[in-house]
């Protein structure tokens, strides 16, 4: 008989598909088998909301359900699921409707998704609710308590400070034209040797001065893409005004051509979306970080330019959401004085995206007076070697507020 452990269970440490970094390894199997249920539900909107839900072991009763997700990752894989259903909880990891594709991701829809999942486990019988949001899911669960008021209880894993303000250290400022990918601004180029880089694995250094024009000049193209949207957005509604005074049976033509312009969605393209300085010199906000990023293979540089990075293809509404630094709402800044339930942080001092400067601040800034933060010392974004005691220092907390 083969040993548990090595059976591919897809959802147990089996061959994970590419990109998907928080699936099970096999050394996250609890050791006991986890009843899996599929969820397929549909929100107040109409939008359908799959997952799955994981039940404590031997039909153990729960009373406390912990919800996950992420504005585009299918977290029904995710690694926390099994080993918090181990520990007695009822779990959900899901997908919102823009699941593997967040061209147009509106974070306003992604929180009624969570509230359709928070919803079926208190019809379920749950008597706590908590939510738990990794990476770009911290944000987003912090969004869904602070607009719906759910949830008893956030969790954040390796969450950053919001998926617009992690695209305002991340983008590329040196983009002269947004419609020429080559177009290049040499002297805010971090990947011009004239400003401190050497080709890789060669680390770099940047001068602090020139690092402090850099990082302003990213919020300048923010702001020139969010007017780029804007503009979009205008002109359709602009559109639909005058549609409204155009008779479509005694002037089709006129009818058709306001019509058109008033259902107009543009898709931007936007170009060179990894290029943060503290990549490739690990003196800027210094941590156990190695070089590189979790979005580069392995180089920064190749993915800047090739695949790779975040955010490429955006419909105008959908960057204005998810994606701007300077419009989105789901921004911990703005949401965590909000969260006013207990809150756990667990910070991997490793990870290749977020400091633990930032993750402090995300602390700081929760409005709970029950406030735990824990740091994982070596541990990267993914938490990879070390999820089993991430997970038991969170079901420990849970088990002292949630029975």
């Amino acid at each position: 008989m083969v040993p548990r452990m090595e059976q591919l269970d897809t959802h147990l440490g089996g061959k994970r598909p590419f990109g998907y970094s928080y699936w099970p390894l096999p050394e996250d199997d609890p050791g006991v088998e986890i009843p899996r249920e599929s969820l397929r539900l549909v929100s107040q909107d109409g939008a359908l909301v799959r997952g799955l839900l994981w039940l404590p072991p031997g039909g153990k009763p729960w009373k406390t359900a912990v919800i996950l997700s992420h504005p585009r990752g299918d977290f029904s894989v995710h690694y926390a699921c099994p080993l918090l259903a181990a520990a007695g909880y009822a779990v959900v990891g899901f997908g919102t409707r823009y699941q593997n594709n967040d061209t147009d991701c509106l974070h306003e829809n992604c929180i009624v998704d969570v509230k359709t999942v928070y919803d079926e486990m208190r019809r379920r019988g749950a008597e706590a609710v908590v939510l738990l949001g990794n990476s770009g899911g911290g944000s987003l669960m912090a969004m869904a308590h602070a607009e719906l008021g759910i949830g008893d209880g956030w969790i954040g894993m390796a969450a950053h400070p919001g998926e617009g303000v992690f695209m305002l250290q991340v983008i590329d400022p040196s983009v002269a034209d947004e419609n020429d990918p080559f177009a290049t601004v040499a002297e805010l180029d971090m990947y011009n040797p004239d400003n401190g880089w050497r080709p890789w694995p060669e680390p770099c250094e940047y001068d602090r001065d020139w690092l402090a024009r850099y990082r302003a000049a990213q919020i300048d193209r923010v702001a020139r893409v969010d007017a780029i949207a804007k503009a979009s957005i205008a002109d359709a509604e602009d559109a639909g005004r005058r549609l409204g005074g155009v008779d479509k049976s005694a002037d089709p033509a006129g009818w058709r051509e306001l019509r058109r312009r008033t259902v107009f969605s543009r898709y931007m393209a936007i170009y060179r979306t990894l290029a943060d300085p503290a990549y490739l010199d690990l003196s800027i906000d210094p941590d156990e970080r190695p070089m590189g990023s979790l979005f580069a293979f392995p180089d920064p540089f190749d993915a800047n330019y090739g695949r790779g990075g975040l955010a490429r293809s955006m419909t105008a509404r959908g960057w204005l959401s998810t994606w701007s630094g300077l419009s989105s709402h789901a921004k911990l800044a703005d949401t965590m004085p909000q969260v006013k339930v207990p809150t756990i942080l667990v910070h991997p001092t490793a990870d290749t995206e977020i400091r633990v400067r930032q993750a402090k601040e995300i602390v700081d800034n929760a409005g709970a007076e029950d406030i735990t933060y824990v740091e994982m010392k070596g541990a990267p974004h993914y938490l990879e070697g070390h999820r089993p005691e991430a997970l038991a220092h969170v079901s420990e907390w849970l088990a002292k507020r949630f029975p």
